[in-house]
């Protein structure tokens, strides 16, 4: 049946940035879906809420709390979850964010941290798991096993379209899905590796706009949708790239925005003057 294709039953997975919003939603969906999952954040107290809900669903989960923005910390997931279960199938590089700021704000500093936690943390889980994932079965021992190992990075509308404030952000973001791009290159046939161009989400990232009825209301008359997505709209997507669903799908951004072709919330950044 197609919708077996969707299953990922006994699979293992590393979620970054899983404490809250889409990181949370995607391990739970994995989970459901069939997956064993690691999640990691910096609060422990809401991966265990987390892990909870993952292992209601019959899967196990190995909560690991770090500051992700440490490369060296972050690679540590895939051993931690090799070492844990035994096997490593799909990465979800989610941790990410910069904060908008003026063009004559954001320094130099500002825009290397930036690319740092948005591209710098995916690249050193990815490097990290390649070698084991690569430990499993091999692809040539039977059809449809080609490609069943995945990797998806959470990049942002922003990096596909311009915006006031958004200098800093979007740049990291544009990098991370051109990054996805070449990293499925280098990696398939044996890797699949795809990206996600996330909309407004309602996370954490808009609990103060969602509190501000003016904002709210440009993000959804601005959005073709008419609406602000969900976090499992976007675990939903990582769960068909995840599976045997998007087996024929590499190197791909998947945009998930509802249908939005510009930025939906202007941040009202005056012109620059002398």
């Amino acid at each position: 049946m197609i919708l077996d294709r969707f299953r990922t039953t006994d699979q293992v997975a590393v979620v970054t940035g899983a404490g809250r919003g889409i990181g949370a939603a995607t391990a739970i969906a994995l989970a459901e879906s069939g997956s064993d999952v690691v999640i990691s954040s910096r609060t422990a107290g809401q991966l265990e809420e987390v892990a909870e809900r993952v292992r209601a669903t019959g899967r196990r989960a190995l909560v690991v709390p770090a500051d992700l923005s440490d490369t060296e910390a972050v690679a540590g997931l895939a051993h931690a979850a090799y070492d844990e279960f035994g096997r490593l199938d799909t990465v979800v590089n989610n941790v990410g964010g910069t904060i908008p700021n003026a063009f004559l704000d954001t320094t130099v500093d500002y825009l290397e941290e930036a690319f740092h936690f948005n591209v710098s943390t995916a690249h050193a889980l990815s490097a990290a798991a390649v070698p084991l994932m690569l430990k499993g079965p091999d692809p040539s021992t039977g059809s449809g096993q080609r490609g069943q190992k995945s990797i998806t990075c959470i990049s942002s509308m922003m990096g596909r379209s311009a915006g006031r404030g958004y200098l800093a952000y979007g740049t990291a973001k544009a990098a991370l899905a051109h990054w996805t791009r070449l990293a499925a290159t280098d990696l398939a046939p044996r890797i699949r590796v795809n990206g996600i161009y996330v909309g407004s989400v309602m996370t954490s990232a808009l609990e103060f706009v969602a509190g501000v009825p003016e904002m709210m209301d440009q993000l959804e008359t601005k959005t073709p949708l008419g609406r602000v997505g969900e976090a499992e709209d976007i675990a939903a997507a990582v769960v068909y790239l995840s599976s045997r669903a998007g087996q024929y799908v590499t190197g791909k951004m998947l945009e998930v925005d509802g249908g939005i072709q510009a930025p939906n919330l202007e941040l009202g950044l005056p012109d620059v003057t002398a």
